[in-house]
């Protein structure tokens, strides 16, 4: 029969072992948020029993309150580089059942994600084996990649507007045009080592 301290030692090595799922075991919500600087990943974790609220940017801690009375409520804090402002609203939706809602900025992330993808444009592509996501936020001509914010010249051309910047050893040039027609507005089109990069939609 195993002693006392053994089973001490044992319970030790199980609970840090597996201590990230004890840790977890509130969470209740999960986003994704694309910002210019990269895809933000938030958790919440709620235990409805002691009201313990948790929030996760990115597998990071921001905020840890234990033992809260009050079950309903929000939690506002930032996220990336440019600390944008995130929310977290919690409702009683019926008995003890709640609801959580995620608000970037003062919009829900539905909103949110709408009207920026009519204020940026993102792209994709691999460079020298690695994965790059270019973002142009359309107001102020501002370029991010893999979460930096390039140095750019921009210049006057023919039919538009050029903004050059590298990324490695790489030229990279955002073109943009008009598109003749008043509800597409712009097209901006980005183009590496003379390549067109396809545009993504997140």
């Amino acid at each position: 029969m195993a002693s006392r301290e053994e089973i001490t030692l044992y319970e030790d090595e199980v609970r840090s072992r597996y201590g990230y799922l004890e840790k977890m075991t509130d969470l209740v919500a999960v986003w994704e948020v694309a910002l210019s600087d990269g895809v933000h990943k938030i958790e919440f974790e709620h235990g409805t029993t002691s009201g313990k609220r948790v929030v996760y940017v990115d597998g990071k801690e921001e905020i840890r309150k234990e033992w809260m009375f009050k079950l309903v409520g929000k939690e506002t804090f930032t996220v990336g580089t440019a600390k944008t402002k995130a929310t977290i609203n919690i409702d009683a939706v019926s008995g003890f059942a709640y609801e959580y809602t995620l608000e970037i900025n003062g919009k829900s992330l539905k909103k949110y994600m709408e009207n920026r993808s009519k204020t940026t444009n993102t792209w994709v592509l691999s460079l020298d084996g690695v994965d790059c996501r270019v973002v142009l936020e359309k107001d102020t001509m501002d370029v991010w990649c893999n979460g930096k914010k390039m140095e750019t010249a921009g210049e006057f051309v023919e039919d538009g507007t050029e903004t050059h910047f590298s990324v490695g050893d790489h030229d990279c040039c955002i073109k943009a045009v008009s598109s003749g027609k008043r509800r597409e507005g712009i097209i901006h089109t980005l183009i590496v080592d003379d390549r067109e990069i396809p545009e993504v939609l997140e």
